[in-house]
């Protein structure tokens, strides 16, 4: 399972490299990559991030039961598996499948993408916004998800979603809260060989932090 983190901002406004969120070492065997130009023009193609996510979110699959969850057709699907694997997103599962039937898994590991490195220029701005775009509408979708969900017991209205408008910060303390709250989710991270519980789900934790500029009131 990878990690996603991009930090959109201005190169004015970046933060220093080693406070991005994805290099907090909660989980040891994933390493941190910094995507480039080329892989970002190898990931950001809306069929390609969907992919991706369900191997993140859901483990291993063939090309045909991915193809079957999106509705896609199957060679399409493998085309840009292979394209995936080509660039270090997704490697084949050793010891299962056979010739006719390979299963796919995502490389374990945390990404990273400092936008500022791309939106100006004009060989990596289009793949940039369809990037950012595809990553948006997943953060989207993953909470439209639960909420349409049923839960019943302990799990039913224990997840949260906050809206926070009222701060004014600068962009030292933005850096330092979002540092902050990342090494708070690291704390609640268990451990690659920690025991789970016998209740225990997957959980997402989507962290969005961002400035707003002013705009006069009408």
């Amino acid at each position: 399972m990878a990690d996603e983190s991009a930090r959109p901002s201005h190169p004015s406004e970046a933060a220093p490299e080693s406070g991005s969120p994805s290099e907090s070492a909660s989980d040891p065997e994933k390493t941190v990559r910094h995507i480039d130009a080329r892989s970002l023009r190898g990931l950001a193609h809306p069929l390609r991030m969907r992919m991706l996510e369900l191997l993140n979110l859901d483990g291993p699959a063939t090309s045909t039961g991915l193809a079957e969850r999106l509705g896609e057709n199957t060679g399409t699907v493998s085309w840009h598996l292979r394209q995936l694997a080509e660039h270090g997103f997704i490697e084949e599962v050793v010891g299962r499948g056979t010739k006719r039937e390979r299963w796919w898994q995502a490389v374990k590991e945390r990404r990273t993408l400092d936008t500022t490195q791309f939106r100006y220029d004009p060989d990596t701005r289009g793949a940039l916004s369809v990037y950012m775009h595809e990553l948006i509408q997943q953060t989207f979708s993953r909470v439209a998800d639960y909420l349409a969900d049923d839960w019943e017991g302990p799990w039913q209205g224990i997840g949260t979603v906050v809206d926070r408008s009222d701060l004014r910060l600068t962009p030292a303390q933005l850096s330092v809260l979002n540092a902050e709250l990342m090494s708070v989710i690291d704390r609640h991270t268990p451990a690659p060989d920690a025991e789970r519980g016998e209740d225990a789900l997957p959980v997402i934790v989507q962290l969005q932090s961002f400035p707003r500029k002013e705009r006069g009131g009408a």
